[in-house]
């Protein structure tokens, strides 16, 4: 009879009994950190999918559904985007994809992302990737690739910057409590960074999370 019960619970229940898939949030201080480039080595390599929060709100504006223009709106009011919206285009994004292991990159970006996202997909990250690259270092890069708007590129940075230490580092400082964040020494040449994002992926490194620490 228990049994019976328990196969109910569990067709009534589909999405809390199914596995969940893997998701491994990915964050950095600011642009030109590499984070781009060592998600398409991750992609390459460990067969990752790799769904940026960016791309999916810029990818709904274009296709002009009614949330679309919403998100515009928004954007143009220079008000932030609800986590809810954010979210919801992530976990479709999951739902669409035959793969069960992801890379979530540039989300969340502060506490109120962070609980919206476990509270709303019943999802944990399987831990946090974090380039962390000296903000001197992001701006040589920028102004190294992308000459004549120097001012523009650095004033950029710095914002972005001074947002990750307010908003994301306390995300960081969350996961690190927990055992889930794997720091990544970002400044280094992009094989050297590899390395390092290669040695947290492999099987080894699975047996020794609990020994890794920010610092």
């Amino acid at each position: 009879m228990g049994s019976v019960v328990d196969a109910a619970n569990k067709e009534v229940n589909g999405t809390s009994s199914a596995k969940k898939p893997t998701v491994i949030f990915v964050l950095a201080g600011g642009p030109g950190s590499g984070k781009g480039t060592q998600c398409a080595y991750i992609v390459e390599h460990f067969g990752y999918t790799h769904l940026s929060a960016g791309d999916l709100l810029r990818a709904e504006i274009k296709s002009g559904s009614e949330n679309g223009t919403m998100i515009q709106n928004m954007i143009k009011e220079g008000k932030i985007v609800p986590s809810e919206v954010t979210i919801k285009l992530l976990q479709k994004a999951i739902q669409e994809n035959g793969n069960d292991k992801f890379l979530i990159d540039g989300f969340p970006r502060n506490e109120e992302n962070r609980a919206a996202f476990e509270k709303v997909t019943e999802i944990e990250p399987k831990f946090v990737l974090f380039f962390d690259c000296p903000e001197e270092e992001m701006e040589r890069r920028l102004l190294g690739r992308n000459q004549g708007r120097e001012d523009d590129n650095i004033e950029t940075i710095r914002k972005r910057f001074k947002v990750f230490l307010e908003s994301s580092l306390p995300v960081i400082q969350y996961y690190e409590a927990k055992g889930k964040v794997r720091k990544i020494h970002a400044a280094k040449p992009i094989d050297d960074v590899f390395q390092e994002v290669k040695a947290v992926f492999s099987p080894e490194a699975e047996k020794v999370a609990g020994q890794w620490h920010l610092y």
